[in-house]
């Protein structure tokens, strides 16, 4: 495991629950404009993150993975927007301009799972999170923060998760 940089926290999900939660806790500060990109295997706890993230965020919508649809829409009680992308199906970052990703982002927040198919077209500052299936129940969960926005946000993150950091 590489020695990860300033930038960076590590996370050992436990359980599905506790994957959840560690989304809830993003969730609950994350404001308008925010990209959250996830990248990881097939089974990696990728929705799993994005439910809790969208409950955190206060969307009282269903979560579910859009690899079919390619975006999901969920809604706040105060009208902003949380939009839900999954990348798994798009062949090329080229296909993935042709859904206005910056219109969206433009109007709310957005987490994109299977980010890296399409992370030529993304915008250099945002929020990546890699998961890696460690076990049956067990998730390794990196943060790495890319800008000055999402380096307060990771610091803010930080003392949520592990307390006065």
């Amino acid at each position: 495991m590489p020695i990860l940089d300033p930038n960076s926290i590590e996370f050992i999900s436990r359980s599905a629950e506790q994957t959840r939660r560690v989304g809830m806790r993003l969730g609950s500060f994350i404001g308008d404009g925010v990209l959250i990109c996830l990248e990881g295997e097939l089974g990696s706890g990728k929705t799993t993150f994005v439910q809790g993230l969208a409950a955190g965020w206060g969307s009282l919508d269903q979560v579910s993975s859009p690899t079919f649809v390619l975006v999901n829409l969920y809604r706040h009680p105060g009208g902003k927007r949380f939009y839900h992308v999954d990348a798994y199906r798009l062949n090329s970052a080229q296909e993935a301009l042709e859904l206005d990703l910056e219109v969206m982002l433009a109007s709310g927040s957005m987490v994109i799972e299977w980010a890296e198919k399409i992370e030529p077209i993304l915008p250099q500052e945002r929020l990546w999170v890699t998961l890696r299936d460690i076990s049956r129940d067990q998730r390794d969960m990196i943060f790495t923060a890319q800008g000055r926005y999402y380096h307060s946000l990771l610091k803010i993150f930080r003392q949520r998760l592990y307390g006065g950091m």
